[in-house]
């Protein structure tokens, strides 16, 4: 193991040598990728199993993407102070022992504090063994290197929703979170044993008042939304509103007092960088807010198998990846912009299509929405990540990605509760309006549709106002795992 280690400092390592300890990290990126796909399509069967509402059950993706948010910005912190190999070992047993209780659970409540458990290991894997990686790599091998880390990225969201559909379907839903034991297992073995030791650093005091906070700003935020999917009115979405908004006031105000915040804000002092972040978030609601519900019209409204459920999105995942390379070779040419108001148009135009489905539609036709939907992810969220992080202020560079990356998290949790509520009380009416349960629901998922789409539109509509940030080639280069893109899209 020294000796590996003198070499990687030495710039002498051969991709051979590091095939051992990429596997331990790709197979740990893999699993927690995975599993942010894979709860999407057994939804339905969670509801039924439970006895449940969809409203309830949401919170087992929102909370997991919310304990994600809590602790990405922790990884740097705790690498520094603990060590990579420890606190990337003790968050891959984090996220295993999680996913085990999770099989075990016998009621919703349950379900949703044991994928907390497991978000809170899961958030740190990909960063930590990011950073890892790239301090073992040669800078001459990096392309090599990336190429391979870029595998669980673009396989895990591909295989999550038919994988999951299997399971669910022939064995049980239980088996989406057990599968995670050998795997965990292999993946602790393997870095045990080939991951190297890297030195502890000294680091500046933990922002604790942030981590209290943010937690409670993002989750108290996201009920709120959530209930005020079915009324702006009712006191469960005012007191979820006003207190994770005042929570949310007194943490801005706590980390721009901070030498060392917890999540570097000042960076929105950047105009372009503000632009970005807020297109980026736009689209990340209009996108995972709808990949979510699909699942649930599939099998709920048309009666699909979960297998055949899984199938159907896989299109859409393939589609992402693509394109993915296609918009990251445009955006040295072109720039953002193009891209993004392209890819944010074609999303658009996918979710008005989906908007007017109806009891018979046709399969072709939601498999060529969805596809589209993934060729214009793949266009625009890689060149609006990379935008963001070149438009970042020189100084803070570094410190970008475990914002942005933590914010996705918050945002996605938005989508999910905002959606999930709005397509609850939007099903309410319209069947009884109807008084048909089938067409009452076809058309609050069409309703769910549309504001997803006007979303999307909004989104374009800003990306008008993209520019080009300057050039900073007298910027001291920011450490690469830190300002690799492809980090933010890992959901």
């Amino acid at each position: 193991m020294s000796s590996s280690k003198t070499s990687a400092v030495q710039g002498e390592v051969t991709i051979r040598q590091l095939i051992a300890p990429l596997m331990a990290v790709i197979v740990g990126m893999f699993m927690v990728i995975l599993d942010s796909t894979v709860v999407n399509v057994a939804l339905p069967k969670l509801v039924e199993d439970f006895n449940t509402t969809v409203s309830t059950i949401q919170w087992t993706v929102t909370g997991y993407t919310l304990a994600l948010s809590a602790v990405i910005p922790l990884a740097g912190w705790m690498t520094d102070r603990f060590g990579a190999k420890q606190i990337f070992l003790i968050t891959i047993a984090l996220f295993t022992l999680g996913s085990v209780l999770c099989s075990l659970a016998t009621s919703p409540e349950q379900l949703i504090l044991y994928r907390v458990i497991q978000g809170l290991g899961g958030g740190m894997v990909a960063p930590i063994g990011m950073a890892m990686v790239f301090r073992l790599a040669p800078p001459e091998k990096m392309g090599s290197i990336m190429g391979m880390l870029g595998v669980p990225m673009l396989l895990a969201p591909a295989l999550g929703p038919v994988l999951s559909g299997y399971l669910v379907e022939y064995v049980s839903w239980h088996w989406i979170f057990l599968i995670n034991l050998p795997v965990g297992i292999l993946a602790m073995i393997v870095g045990i044993k080939f991951l190297p030791k890297v030195e502890r650093k000294t680091v500046p005091a933990l922002d604790i008042l942030g981590i209290i906070l943010a937690p409670i700003a993002f989750s108290m935020l996201a009920y709120g939304v959530s209930e005020g999917g079915k009324s702006w009115t009712s006191t469960e979405t005012l007191i979820g509103l006003i207190v994770g908004g005042a929570a949310l006031l007194i943490f801005i105000f706590v980390e721009l007092r901070q030498k060392q915040p917890l999540l570097e804000l000042r960076v929105f002092g950047s105009s372009d960088f503000t632009r970005g972040i807020i297109i980026a978030w736009i689209s990340q609601i209009a996108l995972f807010g709808a990949i979510m519900i699909m699942p649930l019209y599939l099998q709920q409204v048309r009666g699909y198998s979960p297998l055949e459920s899984g199938l159907t999105v896989l299109p859409q995942a393939l589609a992402s990846g693509l394109f993915m390379p296609i918009g990251g070779r445009l955006f040295d040419k072109i720039g953002a912009r193009p891209l993004v108001i392209t890819g944010l148009s074609i999303i658009t135009a996918a979710l008005m299509l989906l908007s007017n489905i109806a009891v018979d539609t046709a399969s072709w036709y939601i498999i060529t929405a969805l596809t589209m939907m993934g060729a214009g992810m793949g266009l625009s969220m890689m060149a609006i990540n990379t935008h963001v992080l070149q438009s970042a202020p020189r100084k803070l560079v570094s410190r970008v990605t475990p914002l942005t990356t933590a914010a996705q998290q918050v945002m996605v949790s938005f989508a999910v509760a905002g959606l999930t509520g709005y397509l609850t009380s939007r099903i309410t009416d319209h069947v009884a309006e109807l008084k048909d349960p089938v067409k009452g629901a076809v058309a609050a998922y069409g309703d769910t549709f549309m504001v997803a789409g006007c979303i999307a539109v909004l989104g374009a509509l800003i990306g008008i106002i993209l520019r080009r940030p300057k050039r900073q080639e007298d910027a001291p280069a920011p450490d690469a795992e830190q300002s690799n893109s492809a980090m933010m899209m890992n959901h």
